[in-house]
């Protein structure tokens, strides 16, 4: 029923003005939308919605993800607009904060200004 229609994708915010730097002007999302309630983006053809909330309790695992084809020079620009790859002590990450996963997908994650987990990846 649903296969073929589009989907939206939800992640929520406190700040209005710094999520729209962060989305914006470190990821480098256009902005398609505003309201009361919520930007939204655009996030490689799906909506990306950032929701405002009083209080956020980030998750402990990752919410949002992008497919990357270049892990090594997208962690490089990332860091360079100031974003900052979780490190992980029980896995063994590179000097950018990529882990190889065991299909050889290559992973690595970091947070966005409310603590939620984002992450990029490059498949095998």
């Amino acid at each position: 029923m649903l296969s073929q229609a589009p989907i939206i994708a939800f992640v929520a915010a406190t700040q209005r003005e710094r999520a729209r730097a962060f989305y914006a002007d470190v990821l480098g999302l256009q902005l398609t939308g505003e309201d009361p309630f919520a930007l939204t983006f655009d996030a490689g053809g799906t909506m990306l919605r950032v929701a405002f909330v009083e209080q956020l309790e980030p998750q402990g695992f990752t919410v949002l993800g992008w497919i990357v084809a270049d892990i090594d020079g997208t962690a490089r620009d990332l860091a360079a607009r100031g974003v900052e790859f979780k490190r992980y002590t029980w896995m063994e990450q590179d000097a950018l904060g990529i882990w190889r996963s065991p299909s050889g997908a290559r992973v690595a994650w970091f947070p966005d200004p409310d603590g939620n987990t984002l992450s990029i990846t490059q498949l095998a």
